[in-house]
């Protein structure tokens, strides 16, 4: 019987050794992968934050596992397409407060299905590509942008999850149309679908061409016949000022004498 508590004690002690090994070797693999200027914690998965880190790009090393990633309070201009593909268990992404202007058209792939936050607030992006946010299920935050109100910004917020709260934030810095400018999106644009107005302004505009030649070619026709008429009385008005031609004395004679 002391035999089997000794080897029970012993065994006990060696899983516990064990398992803090193990533990020790995952925290310290974690650290290891942990992008410079960032810090790595596991609470509900991997979380990494990279806030205030003066950093100028995205990392690229950063740990597939990754659950929540903190980006904001840098120096980021843009996101690349495909930077985040390896994170299939993001969840959380926060790029606010940076100096980003330009989203690549495939910026989100990978993790479109899987994040549930995006916070792209307080940046400096007018446009972005109509697919850059396609099949995002994430709850965007694209407040306090210099927006630029086009039929790309309308086509963008119509495909993405929970487009009405996401569309009434953002305010048009620009417009197509120079009345909206300085209103919030939803507002300016309400029902009118903006991708049309490039077309409906080439109709106009062929509209005033044709107008003009029209308006060209009457004058034209009006000017030829009151030429013409003109031309017509001034040669009338000649015709009439010539003499009248007199008969000779002798034609009257030889009339005479032949009767």
């Amino acid at each position: 019987m002391h035999f089997v508590d000794l080897w029970l004690t012993r065994s006990l002690s060696m899983c516990l050794l064990l398992q803090s090994f193990v533990l020790m070797i995952l925290c310290f693999h974690s650290a290891s992968m942990c992008p410079k200027g960032c810090l790595c914690s596991h609470s509900g998965g991997l979380n990494v934050s990279c806030s205030n880190a003066n950093l100028k790009e995205i990392p690229r090393d950063l740990p597939p596992e990754t659950v929540l990633l903190y980006l904001d309070s840098n120096q980021i201009t843009s996101i690349p397409n495909e930077i985040f593909k390896d994170l299939h268990q993001l969840r959380v992404l926060n790029l606010s407060k940076n100096g980003i202007e330009f989203i690549d058209e495939h910026a989100f792939k990978g993790v479109a299905e899987t994040l549930q936050t995006l916070d792209l607030s307080d940046n400096r992006i007018q446009s972005v590509h109509k697919n850059a946010f396609n099949n995002l299920k994430a709850r965007a935050r694209i407040a306090n942008n210099p927006w630029h109100c086009d039929c790309t910004l309308q086509q963008v917020l119509g495909s993405m999850a929970s487009n009405h709260e996401t569309a009434n934030n953002v305010i048009c810095k620009t417009s197509v149309l120079d009345e909206h400018a300085g209103r919030p999106f939803l507002n300016a644009a309400g029902d009118a679908d903006l991708c049309n107005l490039p077309k409906k302004t080439t109709d106009y505009a062929m509209l005033v061409t044709m107008f003009g030649w029209f308006t060209m070619v009457i004058s034209y026709v009006v000017y030829y016949v009151r030429q013409n008429q003109e031309d017509a009385r001034r040669h009338l008005e000649y015709l009439k000022s010539l003499p009248s031609r007199q008969k000779k004395p002798d034609e009257a004679d030889d009339i005479s004498t032949v009767v």
